[in-house]
């Protein structure tokens, strides 16, 4: 189950005047007045918010989210790229072995409680409280609040690490029940090793929180890079004594320098984050735990999802988990880079909006939704075709066979047919946090748990791996639908995404990417026998080429997002 998946509002002009050292990103209280909207000054914004998607006025706050979706991009950019080096050299030392799925059950575990603690209840409860209160009552107020959760969340995960070192036993039986005894046991050493992992992260996804809020969108997105550099550069060093126990090592190591570069640039913004004793009658820090606590039950029954792909797979062939693990890997580049870049973006804007509006509320959120799709769409397309061939050159070296190739390049291409259904959910969900919605949260991932055992319980009898794949990318898509209907009820209007005249505009285009791309690999087919750069170029050339095709497609049909895409980087420009 790809694991990134289970990871705002129209931003006011806000208001403290900085310190005169402070970094030009931190655009809440800089002296661009309309920095967080991407624009370099009101009446820019107001000469530019007069077009919607459809022609009309709009809110110039889904330029500022495109804005900053984009900085996002590029400094993830980064950190995917560093993580498929990662995993190429992984793979190459590892390949996909029995030692190794015990390894990713244990990081699984510790990362479980990462998506559910740090980035998953705590962004989904801090972001929205610090965001207003950092609008509302300014930055004392809101450093006071960060600090004050700073201190909760270290006890909290001090108890949560604990339980993970004391059980380690019973959440690998649960997690694969079918390893032997030798490899429980290591499963069981390498996850307390790897636990603490949790405590260096959530402190990371605090600091996240609070530069999101602020503005500041490309540090945390680099962030990862440096954790994966880490991770690379100590694996090399390692190399002349190379264990799997080397690994674990990393991982710790890479944790900590991810949250101590973000810790670090909170300081630079004037937001320094130290414990600080928490008041429990502070408004803020009662409305953050009360919406902290349901979301923790509903995104604890979203972390069921990958659970059950890795207890079902420790059933199959040896090396299953390990395959499904290498490409939900690979399908972090376009989802990071993409979704979870765009619904970062999305979530402090949302969480400053008026609940009293909900016709601008509906509207940024379909446009947001319609830009992410028209985004990941072409991804998704993209990747189902060259699957194989993404996968032959990441991997395919070293200890990683033959098998292991068109495995993994199945389950890629499976995976990929739900990530515009991940992409959905992923921006859906942060509109529901924002309008503090937490009942609503815990039944929509209710439904994607329930569609994914039905469906991987089924699927994977005829299917295996394949079958686990499909499942993940099926419950994806089931639970878009489902949270977009919750959202519809909520705010008592159809969000009105798909209208015949949108869909024309990116199908068409998207049939023609996909027909070109197919025509391509069977008029000039992948080199497999040829040298890496050979390889490395019939891949950049059919990608670009495909992309060109869709650019131009959508261009020609005069698609809004790409208005968008030029305001936003208009914006930068003056900024």
């Amino acid at each position: 189950m790809p694991e990134a998946a289970k990871n705002g509002a129209a931003s006011p002009e806000t208001a403290e005047k900085p310190a005169e050292t402070q970094d030009p990103e931190n655009t809440i209280g800089s002296k661009r007045p309309d920095a967080l909207t991407g624009c370099a000054a009101p009446s820019s914004c107001e000469a530019r918010s007069s077009e919607n998607t459809t022609g009309s006025k709009r809110p110039d706050a889904l330029t500022g989210m495109v804005f900053h979706a984009m900085r996002m991009m590029a400094g993830t950019l980064v950190s995917r790229v560093l993580g498929l080096i990662r995993e190429m050299l992984t793979a190459a030392l590892f390949g996909a072995t029995r030692q190794l799925d015990a390894f990713f059950v244990a990081y699984t575990l510790a990362n479980l409680s990462r998506q559910l603690l740090a980035e998953g209840a705590l962004s989904a409860s801090f972001v929205p409280v610090f965001s207003r209160t950092l609008s509302a009552d300014g930055r004392d107020s809101a450093r006071k609040l960060a600090n004050e959760a700073l201190t909760v969340l270290i006890f909290g995960c001090s108890f949560v690490v604990a339980v993970g070192l004391i059980f380690a036993p019973v959440f690998v039986d649960i997690m694969a029940p079918g390893f032997a005894s030798h490899e429980r046991a290591l499963a069981i050493s390498l996850t307390r090793i790897m636990f603490p992992f949790l405590m260096l992260v959530s402190i990371g996804a605090l600091a996240m929180g609070v530069l999101n809020s602020m503005g500041s969108f490309f540090v945390p997105a680099i962030a990862p890079a440096v954790s994966n550099l880490v991770y690379i550069l100590f694996l090399l060093a390692m190399r002349s004594r190379l264990s799997i126990w080397n690994l674990a090592v990393a991982v710790l190591l890479g944790g900590a320098f991810h949250m101590l570069l973000q810790v670090y640039w909170c300081g630079r913004l004037k937001m320094t984050l130290r414990p600080a004793l928490p008041n429990r009658r502070d408004p803020q820090l009662r409305s953050m735990m009360v919406l902290f606590l349901p979301y923790a039950a509903g995104l604890s029954l979203n972390q069921l999802n990958p659970v059950i792909s890795r207890m079902l797979g420790s059933y199959l062939a040896a090396g299953s988990i390990s395959v499904l693990t290498y490409a939900d890997r690979v399908l972090q580049l376009p989802l990071g880079l993409f979704v979870i870049a765009i619904s970062q973006a999305v979530l402090p804007m949302l969480s400053r909006q008026d609940p009293n509006k909900t016709g601008e509320f509906r509207d940024f959120i379909r446009d947001a939704m319609r830009f992410n799709l028209f985004v990941v769409l072409p991804v998704a397309a993209g990747l189902c075709i060259v699957s194989s061939e993404v996968v032959h050159i990441l991997f395919y070296r070293g200890a990683f066979s033959a098998w292991a190739w068109h495995a993994t390049a199945t389950a890629l291409s499976l995976y990929a047919l739900g990530l515009p259904g991940m992409a959905s959910s992923t921006v859906i969900m942060r509109a529901i946090y924002a309008r503090r919605m937490p009942r609503a949260a815990v039944m929509i991932t209710g439904v994607t748990v329930a569609v994914n055992l039905c469906a991987s319980v089924i699927l994977m009898r005829f299917f295996a791996y394949a079958g686990l794949a499909a499942a993940s990318a099926s419950a994806f898509t089931a639970a878009s639908f489902f949270a977009a209907w919750m959202l519809s009820r909520n705010i008592g209007e159809k969000l009105g995404i798909f209208d015949m005249k949108w869909l024309w505009k990116v199908m068409f285009p998207l049939l023609l990417m996909g027909a070109a791309l197919l025509a391509f690999k069977h008029i000039l087919p992948y080199p497999a026998e040829a040298k890496l750069l050979l390889r490395v170029l019939w891949l950049a050339v059919s990608i670009a080429g495909a992309a060109l095709i869709y650019a131009a497609a959508t261009m020609a049909l005069r698609c809004p997002e790409w208005r968008w895409i030029k305001d936003a980087a208009r914006g930068r420009a003056k900024a």
